[in-house]
């Protein structure tokens, strides 16, 4: 096991990984660090066909993850000030103009959320407390969210004088509505839990008590009794094509789909095991089973 110092994973019987972040002492909130062990263990997720799903969640009841950590004072946004001279190579051009293209410009809550929608297995968000900034837009590539009743939201940028990150132009939108999404991230508000899910950022609002048990109950729901290659098939073809522009693009990819799971022992299992009204016994695995058309989106000139 990994010796993390953000957060702790815990791997149950029935294949749930559960991901705490664990700095409770300031409200879980968000470092470099937490954003490299979070990546490594959505790795070791993906690599391991025990796992079916999981879920994110905060250590404590007063926060899930409370934001970027501050403690760099009016430096934390700065990323050249608090790179230093080191980082004006790749980030300053000579003339003093930016490069635009440099990795040091990369915000960290990005690179996560593109390493959890890349994520093979079902990923659930449990929010036990605040989720505000980076702790809110972190949610968004996760499948599911469920928030505990003393659970806030907040997308407060604009009251830090900065915008939006995390991908959350991309998400928010396509998650709660376009007007939702702007006058959430206008405001800067932070709110409770019920307006998440009247907005629709949250499926359901249940105890603290029940959170984590109601997630696992979603979890074990997903997945007990689905196709593990077809799960991970499945999330990625529905994840990918929000962004298409055409519904052929979708016809495109289903049809490889259809014909390379077809071809595979868990088809003639699922049916076999309908038909003798069984539990079915899926035995392909998305770490070696995957059709040879994965990942469609990298083969050249496929239109995205």
């Amino acid at each position: 096991m990994t010796d993390y110092q953000t957060i702790e994973t815990q791997k149950e019987d029935d294949g749930v990984l559960v991901i705490t972040l664990t700095r409770p002492d300031v409200m879980n909130a968000f470092s470099a660090r937490m954003m490299h062990e979070m990546i490594e263990a959505l790795d070791q997720a993906d690599a391991d066909d025990t796992v079916r799903a999981i879920i994110v969640t905060g250590a404590g009841e007063r926060a899930f993850c409370a934001g970027a950590d501050l403690s760099e004072g009016d430096k934390t946004f700065d990323y050249a000030k608090r790179q230093g001279e080191a980082a004006k190579p790749s980030a300053v051009n000579d003339d003093g103009s930016i490069n635009w293209d440099s990795e040091i410009l990369r915000d960290t809550g990005g690179i996560l959320a593109l390493r959890i929608f890349n994520s093979i297995k079902p990923v659930i968000g449990a929010v036990n407390g605040a989720a505000v900034g980076v702790g809110a837009t972190m949610l968004l590539p996760m499948d599911v969210r469920i928030a505990s009743d003393n659970a806030r939201f907040g997308f407060v940028f604009a009251r830090r004088g900065i915008v939006p990150e995390a991908c959350s132009s991309w998400f928010l939108p396509r998650i709660v509505g376009i007007s939702q999404a702007l006058q959430w991230c206008y405001a800067g508000e932070v709110f409770a839990a019920e307006e998440a899910l009247r907005g629709g950022l949250v499926s359901e609002v249940v105890t603290q008590a029940d959170l984590l048990d109601r997630a696992r109950d979603i979890a074990r729901n997903m997945t007990q009794m689905s196709a593990p290659v077809s799960i991970s098939l499945t999330r990625q073809m529905l994840w990918r094509m929000l962004g298409a522009d055409h519904p052929m693009a979708a016809h495109r990819v289903d049809s490889r789909a259809v014909f390379g799971r077809g071809r595979q022992s868990d088809a003639k299992e699922g049916i076999n095991s309908f038909l003798e009204k069984r539990p079915p016994a899926f035995g392909d695995r998305p770490s070696t089973d995957m059709p040879e058309f994965y990942p469609w989106w990298e083969e050249p000139g496929f239109k995205k």
